[in-house]
């Protein structure tokens, strides 16, 4: 919000965590590590079978168990080397303009004050990748118009389940905004009443504990500043579901009519949405 960045590019890595290079990975390793048993059992642990689903062995050439303990070190390890040192040392340099990398795991975004400097990356980004066996997905890699002087819920970015788009606030002044990407709102009110559903039998106390559980969870991660809507959106509904569900626990006779279920929602405590964003000072524009 507070840097000179005018373009985006988003870009998605397509299979990151099954095509990630053996040999690449020991390399990079090999540079921090002068071990060469446990390089040696980090291999093995690399080629060791994986249980499918079906109750078939994997036995993958490339890549590591998305599951795996140690699979999100060594995807931060391979980004780095592959990607990070790689824009640092070479894109930012060759840019007429700032440049800036948000990367978490295998999401990334740049950022770049100038379009030209934008497209030049976005074009050579394959290249990159390619040369550690990477790909990146076409329909999911864009570069962007992402500025406060064109302020638009159409031009906006997904990012680690959120949207972020310039629009301006109750006083006028652009700002990026940020909310519950739509996919991610619509995966979670699917769970949420599949839970509902399938406990609708448990007693009172246990029922609205479980569904705090899952609540609390959803506010923990979305509940940033600006996102109230969604996260009330997400809370009705819960609410809805519950009365929904609950009412068909046996009988053909309702066990709740609104003003009851609302009551016993306030007396057992049905958490609340709750914005858990900390606040931050906030930097001077330059």
């Amino acid at each position: 919000m507070y840097g000179r960045y005018g373009y985006l590019v988003e870009a998605d890595i397509r299979g990151f965590f099954e095509h990630m290079d053996h040999d690449w990975l020991i390399e990079m390793l090999g540079q921090r590590i002068d071990d060469r048993a446990f390089l040696r059992l980090l291999r093995k642990w690399l080629k060791a079978g994986v249980l499918d689903t079906d109750g078939q062995v994997l036995h993958p050439a490339t890549g590591s168990p998305q599951g795996g303990i140690v699979s999100p070190i060594l995807a931060n390890l391979y980004l780095h080397h592959a990607l990070d040192l790689w824009f640092e040392r070479v894109v930012k340099p060759r840019c007429r303009g700032e440049a800036h990398l948000c990367r978490y795991a295998d999401d990334f975004v740049c950022a770049f004050r100038y379009r030209d400097d934008a497209q030049r990356f976005y074009a050579a980004l394959p290249k990159r990748l390619a040369k550690f066996g990477l790909e990146v997905a076409p329909e999911k890699t864009q570069v962007l118009r992402f500025s406060r002087f064109h302020p638009s819920i159409q031009r906006r970015v997904t990012f680690l389940g959120f949207e972020l788009f310039w629009f301006p606030d109750r006083g006028g002044t652009p700002r990026v905004m940020r909310r519950t990407a739509r996919k991610k709102l619509h995966g979670a009110t699917r769970r949420i009443k599949h839970w509902i559903k399938s406990h609708r039998h448990l007693p009172g106390r246990g029922f609205i504990r479980g569904l705090n559980r899952r609540l609390i969870g959803h506010y923990n991660y979305y509940g940033l500043r600006g996102n109230s809507r969604d996260l009330w959106r997400f809370y009705r509904h819960a609410v809805d579901c519950a009365f929904k569900w609950l009412n068909r626990r046996g009988g053909k006779r309702k066990s709740f009519t609104w003003p009851v279920f609302n009551r016993a929602l306030k007396k057992l405590g049905l958490a609340r949405p709750r914005i858990t964003e900390k606040p931050h000072a906030q930097r001077v524009f330059a």
